[in-house]
């Protein structure tokens, strides 16, 4: 009874080669070794991921990405003799401290988080309809609360500096997650990590590093409330 799968939801075609291409094109065009501000960079990358192909490619960045990370903190912790748990980094970050380094600058797959990755996440944003007709939007939105949650938490418990970037990125994760959220019949509960931080109601400081002064404050739990509760 094979032929009774996928009833009920529209056929998309996708081109698979294109995929590649495009996967291939953000790799190899930006990041650090290329020109211009990680932010511009990113807007110009996220030009790229437009329509069925756009977003399916979106979602294979932030699924490799993510798991790239938990590799890259399976190995510290266990080096520290502690459990990893990809559903919820705030526990091991908290007993670590400063001994677990940011996963998210020393990934593979030559992906960075304020360019290719910023770039997916704003893409799945504005793109949320076309994203659930072409990803998995339950793995796809445990990919972006879990590089949310290693933001965050290495902020909080890693004295990671917060710069505009990497604010722009966590703001832009929130409000993509949400986006995703709405156009689904029946979401899945918020996980652990996301209901800790909205029960918190601290700001952090922003700073721009090109100016070398904090440059305004975000509060992470009370954005977050206010998206993902309305």
């Amino acid at each position: 009874m094979r032929w009774f799968r996928g009833l009920g939801k529209k056929r998309i075609e996708q081109d698979p080669i294109r995929q590649q291409e495009l996967l291939a094109e953000l790799r190899q065009r930006f990041g650090p070794h290329a020109p211009g501000k990680l932010a511009a960079q990113a807007g110009q990358a996220a030009s790229l991921l437009t329509g069925i192909d756009g977003v399916a490619v979106a979602a294979t960045v932030l699924r490799e990405f993510a798991d790239g990370a938990y590799a890259n903190v399976a190995h510290q912790s266990a080096a520290l003799g502690m459990p990893a748990d990809r559903r919820n980094y705030r526990p091991l970050w908290e007993s670590a401290g400063k001994r677990l380094r940011s996963p998210l600058f020393t990934t593979p797959h030559g992906l960075h988080p304020y360019v290719q990755v910023a770039a997916a996440v704003q893409a799945i944003g504005a793109q949320p309809a076309d994203t659930i007709l072409v990803t998995a939007p339950v793995p796809l939105l445990t990919h972006m609360f879990e590089i949310l949650d290693l933001t965050l938490a290495g902020w909080e418990y890693g004295r990671i500096l917060v710069d505009v970037d990497g604010a722009t990125l966590a703001v832009n994760l929130i409000t993509a997650a949400t986006a995703v959220r709405n156009e689904m019949s029946d979401p899945p509960p918020l996980p652990a990590p996301a209901r800790t931080q909205m029960r918190s109601n601290k700001s952090v400081n922003v700073l721009d590093p090109a100016v070398s002064r904090i440059v305004g404050q975000w509060n992470p739990g009370k954005q977050m409330r206010e998206c993902l509760l309305a």
